[in-house]
């Protein structure tokens, strides 16, 4: 059967994070993707220029509409308000309390520009207690774990440590250390650790790597995967979508979601 997913995040104009990767993620993965939109942003490689909200009761009709089709899992980016968040939370307790819920706790985007009102942040970690996973990279766990991280040592003493505090599985992205590896640690609400240490990929065109590893693993258990298995399966995904980057824009460019592959091609070899 084909998963379906529901994603509640934000819309990215400029197509390369946000429910638009998102959307092209989970397709590409064999999901079916469904969606409520809590903001919009009109934003591009070099930023975010403008971000507008929708009220928090249309994103609750929007979520409220696509249970006719059945969700499997949830995955959540930018809430961008205190209002939207607290809705959120409240529908995933009480209408999603048995769906795996894959929470991206988007504050800042690639640019550096804020994604979130100010007082949307203790919600956001009110939810991280609901989330099958969290998957904060380093700027976002310093702020949920309130502590300062600057290496590997410490990326995984700040996972251990929120993890224990919401008993919930919890991803640490170490794409923001220094040096020419990237390691990435996923705590277990068991206390067991997973580690992924590889070489970096040299490239300014990783504008929406997050939300796209987000809804690959939300594809991923939606598939039936385990989750250090829907990790490791995302985490090649993303890294094969770095390498196949279109390099469109002037400054944090898209990844490349269909992998180089043509569409049409696909069909005329589907047709022969």
């Amino acid at each position: 059967m084909t998963p379906r997913i529901l994603i509640i995040a934000g819309s990215d104009s400029g197509g390369g994070a946000g429910i638009q990767a998102d959307i092209k993620t989970v397709t590409m993965l064999g999901g079916f993707a469904m969606t409520a939109v809590t903001a919009l942003t009109a934003q591009n490689t070099l930023g975010v220029q403008d971000v507008m909200p929708v009220p928090s009761d249309f994103v609750a009709s929007q979520i409220d509409s696509v249970l006719d089709l059945g969700v499997d899992v949830v995955k959540l980016g930018m809430l961008a308000t205190p209002e939207i968040a607290r809705t959120v939370e409240t529908l995933l307790r009480f209408t999603f309390d048995n769906v795996p819920i894959v929470f991206d706790p988007v504050m800042v985007a690639t640019s550096g520009d804020a994604l979130n009102e100010d007082g949307t942040f203790d919600v956001l970690r009110a939810i991280a207690d609901l989330a099958a996973v969290t998957t904060p990279n380093i700027p976002e766990l310093e702020l949920l774990a309130d502590r300062a991280i600057g290496s590997a040592e410490e990326l995984e003493q700040a996972a251990r440590a929120f993890a224990g505090e919401t008993g919930r599985a919890l991803l640490a992205k170490g794409g923001h250390l220094k040096g020419n590896l990237l390691t990435d640690i996923l705590v277990l609400p068991d206390g067991q650790v997973r580690r992924w240490t590889e070489a970096k990929i040299e490239t300014r065109h990783t504008h929406g790597t997050g939300c796209t590893l987000a809804s690959a693993i939300a594809t991923g258990l939606g598939h039936g995967l385990a989750l250090p298995e829907a990790v490791d399966q995302a985490r090649a995904y993303v890294r094969a979508a770095l390498l196949a980057a279109p390099c469109f824009g002037e400054g944090n460019g898209p990844v490349g979601h269909t992998l180089g592959e043509v569409p049409f091609a696909l069909i005329n070899r589907k047709n022969q």
